[in-house]
């Protein structure tokens, strides 16, 4: 049975104030939020798990989970006339197991005799068990009948001790800790059940270390072809070095890309690498500092970065600003999807009538902004003449996402292996090179897989230009 608590007048009166006021504290207290989560979004530059490398569960607000990409109108999934791909039959298939009717279904009658009509068809693809193949190499000892002197077969160079693994297995190292971003352990435990090899992770990381060297040919000459490439993006993504912050850096072309593992983000690893010049070279990177710093022919700022930048704005703050140069820079974007390879040598009017819009924007008085905003305009007035390189050259993109696509690799990395173990950043090292000649054998349609065997046998890999 219910009970009723009865209270005075009184009483209720008071907890009657009490419940307003508590009512009116939970509103402050929830435009308090919405003002912090703006601050918060502001502050981090509309950055998220889709536009960056942060983690999902940094993600603040629906605002900052709206895409740049801009619907297509067209459905989802594979498109008309797409080429479909199916599981083929071969006409030469390496085992044939024949099925015949034993008795007729009808009437019982034995069919062992009985002539073959037609046949029809299965095939089921698989693999047969793998086993390691062990080559002896002897070296044999013969005396001359004339001086004496005793002669041995010599062994090749790459054979160097009573047992050791060979090219393959050391190129299969590289695929699955680089290129599949298996840590040491599921590496060895892979060996284990698909070869029947005993493979400590200590020789798996001397497996790297040898793979590593043999690299480094190819590797400086990416280095070397980069230097003199027309167009080069840049971009840097922090790691894990035995728990210490490290920073890898990567520069890449259509068909190149180089990386390399630094306890710094400065410009002084510019400076060292490329003496901080690429006066040759169309420069495209975002807005961070050290990147500006770069000596180039010209310079050519992220759009998607400003773009997430001036969503951020509008949404956030509602800034009719930040709509207008939005509004611009998607025109622009639309008339480089246009311009022919004449347009270059000759602009057409409307190259001149995007910079007249946008030098009227940029002398709005911002005084009154958001300083996320204003911090924005000004860095865009720094950086004027970077904004429209990309309708200058046929060649210079108005993003720099082929250098995040080439750096997020090292983010998947992470997320797997956890961090680089080598105290002294050498794991890191080896990885920005053997990943760097695996990066670049994919640009070129090249198999990574036989790329890494001709780098363990000591092979020379040829780089594009």
């Amino acid at each position: 049975m219910e009970e009723f608590i009865t209270i005075s007048r009184k009483e209720y009166e008071e907890l009657k104030r009490e419940n307003a006021e508590l009512h009116s504290k939970i509103a402050e207290l929830r435009l308090l939020v919405v003002q912090f989560e703006t601050t918060v979004s502001l502050l981090k530059g509309g950055k998220n798990s889709r536009t960056s490398s942060t983690a999902p569960s940094h993600d603040i607000g629906r605002s900052n989970r709206v895409s740049l990409r801009v619907a297509s109108g067209k459905k989802s999934g594979g498109q008309c006339g797409h080429p479909g791909h199916t599981l083929d039959m071969v006409d030469t298939p390496d085992e044939i197991i024949e099925h015949f009717p034993a008795v007729c279904q009808c009437c019982g009658n034995g069919l062992d005799n009985t002539a073959i009509v037609s046949f029809t068809r299965r095939q089921v693809v698989d693999i047969p068990p793998i086993l390691p193949v062990y080559t002896e190499h002897r070296s044999h000892l013969k005396i001359c009948p004339f001086c004496k002197t005793e002669n041995r077969g010599i062994f090749p160079d790459s054979v160097t001790a009573p047992v050791q693994y060979g090219s393959r297995i050391e190129a299969m190292t590289g695929y699955l800790s680089v290129y599949q971003s298996l840590p040491y352990a599921r590496i060895t435990h892979l060996f284990k059940d698909f070869l029947g090899l005993n493979i400590s992770e200590g020789t798996v990381d001397r497996l790297l270390d040898n793979l590593s060297r043999k690299a480094t040919f190819a590797y400086e000459t990416i280095k070397s072809r980069i230097e003199s490439a027309v167009v080069v993006g840049s971009d840097e993504t922090s790691c894990r070095v035995n728990g210490k912050k490290y920073w890898f850096h990567v520069w890449q072309t259509s068909n190149l890309t180089f990386i390399v593992a630094f306890a710094s983000r400065g410009f002084e690893v510019i400076r060292k690498l490329f003496n901080g010049d690429f006066s040759h070279s169309y420069y495209v990177s975002d807005c961070w500092s050290s990147q500006l710093k770069v000596k180039a022919k010209m310079h050519q700022l992220c759009f998607a970065h400003l773009l997430r930048d001036l969503n951020n704005f509008v949404e956030n703050l509602g800034s009719p600003w930040s709509a207008k140069m939005k509004a611009l820079f998607k025109n622009a974007l639309e008339l480089k999807n246009k311009m022919t390879a004449d347009d270059y040598l000759n602009p057409p009017p409307q190259v001149d009538k995007l910079k007249g819009e946008l030098d009227e924007l940029l002398k709005t008085d911002y005084s009154k902004f958001h300083t996320r905003e204003q911090a924005f305009v000004k860095r865009m007035i720094k950086n004027r003449h970077s904004i429209f390189t990309f309708l200058k050259h046929p060649l210079v993109p108005p993003d720099n996402n082929a250098s995040e696509r080439a750096i997020r690799n090292v983010k998947v990395k992470m997320k797997v292996s956890g961090q680089f173990r080598n105290s002294d950043g050498k794991g890191a090292d080896r990885y920005a090179k053997i990943r760097s000649v695996i990066d670049t054998t994919i640009k070129n349609g090249q198999d990574v897989y036989a790329a890494l065997v001709c780098m363990a046998n000591c092979k020379i890999i040829e780089v594009p230009e």
